[in-house]
């Protein structure tokens, strides 16, 4: 059972990349998280820490560091990500930049060490081992079942797309300088110890992925070791790094992230154009012309200034009891490429309240899986 909670945070990296393509069986390990719905699962994910607590005191916060001491848990971590697995992997086919990026931090800069095309076992385990290169394998959710089932729980969960990358890093050595991310980052250590270190934001809630360097990030506000079946979660911006400890043979742990272009800023990014564009069909205010030449104005006049200011004003209190908006490119994009839902080996899917059946065909369409 978790024995010891501490708050803290971690690290990422994330691309899109092709549907999974092989279907794997479940691991032989028991699965120690709930399954039976979203909700269950977030809470059996962060356990001990209370479902209310987390989002009261850490969520786009500050960082939440849950250490355990649990063999059972730690044998299921270990069961989501391993080294046979890439080596599998490879011989049915993966290729650099989109599946697999080796790289490693040094001098505070990310050196990548990628060749070109398809990558070879034998080529990552020779630059894992003599060059000490961490070897990032993007969305593994494609090839594991077990992760995938994670991750659609999740995005049931926040109502947002999750990504997932794996990290295996040698002993002595460390894959991405300081930096930050524009996601919420959840961290399982899957096999090995991990010696992470995080620093107060410079962008609070970030909203791209920035390196930062030694000199700008201070001292430590957390200094920490990440064992098998610890869990590490922080808000995006959290700026941090990570490295195996010598005299270990390696590191890996699973990076989880979500919450990406999430923000209320997105959201009226993508809302306030069509929001706009209704309007304009009642209000002839915002149909007639701007002034002459204003185009060619380097400057913003005073007085257009003040014009924009009293349509906003406008706008604002036509919003007020509107049911819908028009634009909702964010709603289309998370339809477009959530996940599907896990189906069990007996051929019937576990359906959730947070999933709609009506998503469900185009969303196999999208990944290019068969419906049953």
């Amino acid at each position: 059972m978790p024995k010891k909670v501490q708050p803290t945070g971690d690290e990422n990296e994330e691309e899109s990349v092709p549907c999974k393509r092989v279907k794997e069986e479940l691991p032989e390990t028991l699965s120690v998280l709930n399954f039976d719905s979203p909700s269950s699962f977030f809470e059996s994910l962060i356990s001990p820490i209370k479902v209310e607590t987390f989002f009261k005191e850490f969520w786009e916060q500050k960082p939440l560091l849950i250490q355990r001491d649990d063999p059972v848990l730690a044998k299921y971590y270990q069961s989501l990500f391993s080294l046979s697995d890439l080596k599998r992997l490879c011989k049915k086919g993966v290729y650099y930049g989109r599946d697999v990026n080796v790289c490693r931090s040094i001098s505070g800069k990310k050196k990548v060490l990628n060749k070109d095309g398809r990558a070879h076992f034998l080529q990552l385990r020779k630059d894992f081992d003599q060059k000490r290169a961490t070897i990032q394998f993007h969305q593994p959710q494609r090839y594991k079942d077990e992760l995938w089932r994670i991750q659609e729980k999740l995005e049931c969960y926040f109502g947002s797309l999750v990504g997932s990358n794996v990290y295996m890093t040698p002993a002595g050595s460390q894959g991405l300088p300081p930096h930050y991310d524009d996601v919420e980052v959840f961290i399982l250590q899957l096999e090995g110890t991990k010696h992470w270190r995080l620093y107060s934001p410079t962008v609070p809630l970030a909203h791209e992925y920035s390196v930062e360097s030694e000199d700008r990030i201070g001292t430590p506000t957390h200094d920490f070791l990440l064992k098998p079946g610890d869990l590490l979660y922080f808000p995006r911006g959290t700026i941090h790094q990570a490295e195996t400890p010598s005299g270990l043979a390696y590191s890996i742990h699973l990076t989880i992230s979500t919450y990406q272009n999430n923000s209320w800023g997105d959201c009226l990014l993508d809302s306030i154009s069509g929001f706009v564009f209704d309007i304009a069909k009642e209000d002839v205010a915002l149909r007639s012309g701007m002034p002459r030449r204003m185009l060619l104005n380097v400057e913003t006049p005073a007085d257009v200034t003040r014009k924009l200011s009293g349509f906003l004003r406008t706008l604002a209190d036509q919003l007020e009891g509107r049911e819908e908006l028009l634009s909702s490119e964010m709603k289309k994009d998370f339809v477009k490429h959530r996940l599907p839902p896990f189906f069990e080996g007996n051929g019937t899917e576990t359906m959730d309240p947070g999933y709609s059946s009506e998503v469900k065909p185009v969303q196999f369409l999208m990944q290019g899986l068969p419906l049953s």
